[in-house]
């Protein structure tokens, strides 16, 4: 019954006008995936507040060395200087080109996987399955924008999709492989919550109970052995290494996490949701198409032919993100890891459509909205949210800005400056692989300490400060309050003010487009002919589809740079 059932699901799975084609558009669109996340890193090479733990520690060991090897590596470490709430787990020429190499080397790393991922389905369900998930993946933002991003989220990203892929079916191998696969999937989930998201451990109980309940594994050989494995692996890797780094013997970062967000609840310090959010606002942004969860997933979960793999996929990951959904505090990225597995029910729901395409009307509707729903979900992947995202790190920009200032009026490159960095520009992309060498003279200063900030001797250091901007050209931050206040007989010039992201512009008919943030990045990535045909391209669409209208990217003042005028 198994086999018989097996051979139809795959004979319906396989349908395809010409297998050679097939397999030559699969192997395209899985480049897509490797190729967009490469091409999102290039655009928006910098980080967030967010991703400054893992970024600075491997600036700090790329630079300082391996404790053990390098004495008192304890003085130059960043997370040191700024821990943090909680500790974390710590994982070419000079500046931005490491930070973007070693972002490259995650990015490659999570594309793997998802390709990994598209195999299995390949090889389980057949090319037009795994072509239309790698459709589905490649129009996603958020999992290829952030892909390459030194988060702990993307570090555990990899590892839990391919563990995924270890539960898909393949009706090639024997049922006790198949177990071993199941096990095998757990112990990845369990390795990367033990060493990166605490979180995880709540996807590993669901998984765990759901392969129970199918008889896809056993308790004692199967649920038991999976759990000692990982905990014996996991702590190996997390107290062996990451009590090296902080000094701290045993220290099991995560545990610490999970007391300080769940059972202190201080996690809710940095605000709270309702428990529908994760349902009703995060994964309707992960998967972006709104076919893929308003037609082609409940489609796949309709049909006969999809419905028991459609609920294989569905059900452990949706239970996790219930359960998760209890904890106050909600980030899209907390649930990421299940974004493959959804994406893939709504690869088995369009695939079913596709291939009736010609023998129904809903199925040939149905397949023509999906490919121009798809097509939509890309451009605004590529060329709306991306670039405004890109605009979204005036720190980075801001820095950049003073080294080139400096630059053109200084004859001697060992003639550095003392730089005061606020905080939105710590924020906002700021980190130590955009600061220049000790050794040429430069120091970098980002104290929070309020009271010392109050004093005549902090402020009298600095040659440069960035402090934040507004359109209203009097507009002073407290920084700059209090530096105008204690040094009052200095004179401060203003170099450069820098624009960050603020919102999308409707252009109406009859009004000039800027494009300016555009133009800038399509200058970056291909010069000003590249500029330029957007510009002519953006014109002809304009007057020939929109009838005038347009939306572009508004800006508006950040950040600006201070320079201090001193007396020869």
């Amino acid at each position: 019954m198994r086999n018989g059932k097996s051979a139809r699901l795959r004979a319906a799975m396989h349908q395809f006008p010409s297998r050679a084609n097939s397999i030559l558009v699969f192997y395209l669109v899985g480049l897509l995936v490797p190729v967009l996340i490469l091409f999102h890193l290039l655009v928006a090479p910098y980080t967030k507040v967010e991703e400054s733990f893992h970024v600075q520690a491997i600036h700090d060991i790329s630079n300082h060395g391996l404790p053990g090897f390098t004495p008192k590596f304890d003085l130059k470490y960043d997370h040191f200087a700024f821990p943090g709430a909680v500790p974390r787990s710590s994982s070419l020429s000079k500046g931005i080109d490491r930070q973007i190499l070693a972002r490259a080397i995650l990015g490659i790393y999570n594309a793997g996987s998802l390709i990994y991922f598209a195999h299995g389905l390949r090889r389980g369900f057949g090319q037009t399955v795994a072509i239309w998930y790698l459709v589905f993946q490649a129009s996603q933002f958020h999992v290829i924008y952030y892909a390459s991003r030194p988060l702990s989220n993307m570090f555990a990203f990899g590892m839990t999709t391919i563990a995924s892929r270890l539960l898909l079916p393949d009706y090639t191998i024997p049922r006790v492989d198949a177990r071993r696969r199941a096990r095998l999937s757990l112990i990845l989930v369990a390795i990367a919550g033990i060493v990166f998201r605490s979180e995880l451990a709540l996807l590993v109980a669901t998984q765990t109970i759901f392969l129970l309940a199918m008889d896809r594994i056993r308790f004692m050989e199967d649920a038991v052995l999976a759990g000692v494995i990982s905990l014996f692996v996991g702590l190996q890797l997390t107290l062996g290494i990451d009590s090296i780094f902080w000094n701290r013997v045993p220290l099991w970062p995560e545990l610490d996490a999970f007391l300080f967000n769940v059972i202190s609840g201080q996690s809710s310090e940095w605000g709270t949701s309702p428990w529908y959010f994760y349902f009703f606002n995060a994964l309707p942004r992960l998967l972006l198409n709104p076919l893929t969860y308003l037609l082609a997933i409940p489609v796949a979960l309709r049909q006969p032919a999809t419905r028991q793999p459609s609920i294989s996929l569905l059900t452990p990951t949706l239970a996790f993100v219930a359960l998760y959904s209890i904890q106050p505090h909600k980030e899209w990225r907390f649930i990421i890891y299940i974004i493959p597995s959804l994406t893939a029910v709504a690869a088995l729901g369009a695939s079913y459509l596709w291939n009736r395409r010609s023998r129904s009307l809903f199925a040939s509707l149905s397949s023509r909205l999906l490919v121009l729903s798809s097509l939509a979900a890309f451009l605004l992947s590529n060329f709306v949210l991306l670039p405004a995202s890109a605009a979204n790190y005036p720190g980075a920009h801001a820095l950049n800005a003073l080294h080139h200032h400096h630059a053109l009026s200084v004859s001697d490159e060992l003639d550095g400056a003392s730089v005061y960095l606020g905080n939105l520009a710590c924020q906002t992309g700021v980190t130590r692989f955009l600061q220049q060498s000790p050794g040429l003279g430069w120091h970098y200063d980002k104290t929070e300490d309020k009271a010392l900030k109050s004093s005549h001797a902090f402020w009298n250091q600095f040659d440069y400060v960035i402090v934040e901007a507004s359109s209203d050209a009097e507009y002073k931050d407290n920084d700059e309050t209090r530096l105008r206040r204690v040094l009052q007989e200095s004179e401060w010039e203003t170099t450069d003010v820098i624009d960050g992201f603020a919102g999308i512009s409707i252009v109406k008919p009859g009004s000039p487009a800027n494009g300016a943030v555009e133009r800038r990045l399509l200058s970056k990535l291909g010069g000003e002919s590249a500029a330029g045909l957007y510009d002519q391209a953006r014109d002809s669409v304009r007057k020939v589809f929109l009838r005038g209208w347009w939306v572009e990217l508004r800006m508006r003042p950040k950040l600006k740079v201070l320079k201090r005028i001193r007396e020869e």
